[in-house]
């Protein structure tokens, strides 16, 4: 049977007609997105090399220690947003630039694997005729910020890409990407929003449906 739920996917909060159901289940899947997608960065970064005895920012599996303000507007206004930054140690990792884009590239890999369980889970709730509203959010929120890693900007793990391949390192280009990118993203997010998903999510929304219809079938 097809999963067919009560909100849009990607889900976008709207003030004017919100289900407070449906809001509770978004903050949810969020706080759970943002674990996964930080604590999978964290992990792959100390599985190539980057060991952090005891760092405060990595493996201690509290969502809210992971939230990033902009990242959080972002979700909160666009439906789409990011986790505060795992620091990493590039001098530590044996061939830095590929090590560097794995590490970030870990995240999204977490989020559509922890899609892939929470799908089974809200397929065997359906089974049993119970509600499965979370779940099916914590997919759609985890794929969503899986597929919209390929937007090529930062913090996106498609943004790291191209600052490794395209900018020069200790450049001041590089310097103003990493700095500005979260800005430009939120202002990205915000416009695809106001046009009604005419800029990204014509792109990439179909995909986050496809996977969601897949993934819960």
């Amino acid at each position: 049977m097809e999963a067919r739920p009560l909100f849009p996917i990607p889900y976008v909060l709207h003030p004017a007609h919100l289900a407070v159901d449906d809001a509770v289940s978004f903050c949810v899947a969020v706080l759970v997105a943002v674990l996964v997608n930080a604590e999978g960065q964290a992990f792959a970064a100390t599985l190539l090399g980057d060991k952090r005895p005891g760092a405060k920012d990595r493996l201690h599996f509290n969502a809210f220690l992971h939230l990033d303000v902009l990242g959080t507007l972002s979700f909160l206004a666009t439906g789409m947003g990011w986790s505060k930054r795992i620091g990493v140690d590039t001098t530590k990792f044996k061939y830095p630039d590929l090590y560097l884009v794995l590490t970030r590239a870990a995240g999204p890999f977490a989020n559509f694997l922890m899609a892939n369980i929470f799908g089974s889970l809200a397929w065997l709730l359906r089974s049993l005729s119970l509600d499965p509203r979370v779940f099916l959010m914590v997919v759609a929120v985890n794929l969503t910020v899986a597929v919209y890693h390929l937007v090529p900007i930062l913090p996106m793990a498609t943004g790291t890409l191209v600052s490794v391949m395209l900018i020069p390192k200790g450049s001041r280009l590089e310097q103003s990407y990493h700095q500005l990118g979260p800005y430009l993203l939120l202002a990205v997010l915000l416009l695809d929003r106001l046009s009604e998903g005419e800029i990204v999510g014509r792109f990439l929304a179909p995909f986050v449906r496809d996977l969601f219809t897949l993934l819960t079938t």
